[in-house]
């Protein structure tokens, strides 16, 4: 069975991450939304909060599972019995950074591979951290996350 990991902090999940989410359900058996509890962050959203705002977003993906985890990825994809690791690149920016964690997974175990996924051109400047300041300052995402997460954010800032 091939089982990707797609890590990340999705805080908050975007229609960009959800483009690669559906893509990676047509190319892998399973693919594991993996929400990152990192204690050194300070997410908008709880850990519970996005795991919830996710599985509502891709509750029609089938082969789609959505989790969190804690410490190194490496780990992570071995609990898991996973064998790839997958990125979203949005543009040759993301390149370089990804590149170099993929190397590093890559010494940790050779046994799994990083795939990356280029976003679709339309959410190619989206980010999770650009959605949470426009919001913040009034404007409207309404075509850039899903009605639910949406909801959640206006709540937030209210």
């Amino acid at each position: 069975m091939k089982t990707a990991v797609y890590p990340g902090s999705f805080d908050p999940i975007t229609y960009g991450h959800i483009d690669i989410i559906d893509r990676a359900s047509r190319l892998f058996d399973r693919v594991i939304v993996a929400v990152l509890n990192n204690p050194s962050k300070n997410p908008l959203f709880s850990t519970e909060e996005r795991l919830d705002m996710i599985r509502k977003a891709v509750s029609e993906l089938k082969n789609v599972e959505v989790d969190s985890f804690s410490g190194l990825l490496i780990d992570y994809v071995e609990k898991r019995e996973a064998n790839t690791i997958l990125k979203g690149l949005r543009a040759v920016s993301d390149f370089e950074y990804e590149m170099q964690m993929a190397l590093m997974n890559r010494k940790l175990n050779r046994n799994v591979e990083t795939v990356f996924m280029m976003t679709s051109s339309r959410y190619s400047f989206l980010s999770s951290s650009l959605i949470k300041e426009v919001v913040k300052f009034g404007g409207c995402v309404k075509d850039l996350v899903p009605e639910h997460v949406l909801e959640k954010l206006v709540e937030k800032y209210r």
